[in-house]
Formats: C-alpha cells, structure tokens, sequence
C-alpha cells in the first residue's frame, strides 16, 4: 500500500494534494486544524502550532500505519502561514513566534517524528516540503516568511546529507509551487501597499489569469514525485517543470 501523510490538507494546496494522491490509490492521512467534506480521505483535527498536540497525534498516526503492508511512506509538509505583512518592526511578537512555530518549528517536529518511527520499514520513505520562492527572494513586508522557508530549504539538504549514508534512508526535496490561487493570494492582494511594496505584482498575475491552480501544482507535484524526478537535497521551482 501506498501511504501519504499530509499536513495541511483541507484547503488549498493541501485538499488538492490530497485528492491528487487519493485518485491514485494512495491511502491519505491529513493533519489540520479544520476539516473539510474529502471522501476516502482520514482527517485528524489537531493545532499544528500545538507541538504537544502534534506530537502525540503524529504517533497515534503511526501506530495504525505499521498495521499496514506498505510500499511507499511519503510525508509532505504543507501547512503554512504568511504572517502580518509589515515591516518586521511593525509585526507583534505573537505573530513572528506563530509563523515561525508552524513554518519552521512543526516541520522539523514531524519530519523527526517520521524519520524516527520509520526506521524500521523497509519501503520506498520520502519527505517532500512546500517551500516557496520566498526562501530565496527577499520581500519587503515578507520578513518572517521569507526566513521560514530558507530554514526549510536548509532542513531539506541537511536531512538529505544525513539519510544518504544509510541503507533504509529517507530522500527529502523542497518544491516551490509557484504563485497559486489560493486564500494565501487573496490575503496578500488585500494589503496595504504601505505595508508590501510588491503588491501590485501580484494584483497583475491575478487579473492576467497567471496564478497556478491548486490542480494544477498539485498534478505536477505528483509527477515529479512519482517519476522519481528529484534527487534528495534537491530544491526545485515547479515552474521550471516540463514534462
């Protein structure tokens, strides 16, 4: 069986991913805060921000996966947040403490908790992170994101050069998705321009119809991942995707 474990997975990139793999026979497990109306998909509502809460269901989770006969474990880290757009000096400490809990803090939580729990299966093991341009491009207003992925993009390669030694490692690779239509751009549009001095980009590649379906992403994420297009450590622009 082919197993998926999905942070995030009731909106956005994160339902599409979710349907994505289901359609293709994979058994999905979501981890959000919310849940949505996703058939034949297995939800667990759980406070990512919470790392208690996380924790224990991230093992409870486990335990019922090493009930199964499994071929392919694959977990991707997409749950996410942007943040207060400002001036760093301008956003609340509460704020810079919540972006960085669930962008940063939670994936290395639960990429841990996967590595750890298994070691001892003996199948195809992947971690895939949702990073973003941002990692590499700085924006004004977009401080704390923009370090958040950096920090995902570096725990990609460093868990890579850890698990590449081992005989039943686990590969790791970070995928931008590119600029997507989801309630992350409705956000960003709805800001001052005071407070984002980028804003009119992305008001244009709304109105100009270049903003990436969910779909779409999440159909190019399962190509890359099932043709085994990516080497662990890589970091890859799904833009640049044209098979």
């Amino acid at each position: 069986m082919n197993i998926l474990i999905l942070t995030g997975g009731s909106k956005g990139i994160g339902k599409a991913l979710a349907e994505k793999y289901r359609s293709q026979n994979y058994k999905v497990y979501s981890l959000s805060r919310s849940i949505n109306s996703l058939e034949n998909i297995i939800q667990i509502s759980v406070d990512l921000s919470n790392l208690k809460e996380t924790h224990n269901s991230f093992k409870m989770l486990f335990d019922e996966i090493k009930k199964e006969k499994i071929s392919s474990l694959t977990l991707i880290n997409n749950a996410g947040r942007l943040g207060t757009i400002a001036n760093l000096e301008n956003i609340s400490s509460e704020d810079i403490a919540k972006t960085i809990q669930l962008n940063t803090t939670t994936p290395l939580l639960i990429s841990s908790l996967f590595i750890e729990l298994s070691q001892k299966l003996h199948c195809k093991k992947q971690i895939i992170n949702i990073s973003s341009g941002a990692a590499t491009k700085s924006y004004e207003g977009w401080s704390v994101y923009c370090t958040s992925k950096a920090a995902i993009d570096m725990m990609t390669k460093c868990i890579a050069a850890e698990q590449t030694e081992l005989t039943n490692g686990v590969k790791c690779v970070s995928i931008y998705p590119g600029v997507v239509d989801t309630n992350m751009q409705t956000q960003i549009r709805e800001t001052q321009k005071s407070d984002f001095k980028n804003l009119q980009r992305f008001i244009d590649l709304k109105e100009n119809n270049q903003l990436f379906t969910p779909k779409y992403v999440a159909e190019t994420i399962f190509k890359i991942d099932t043709s085994n297009y990516l080497n662990s450590g890589d970091v890859y622009d799904i833009r640049n995707f044209n098979h």
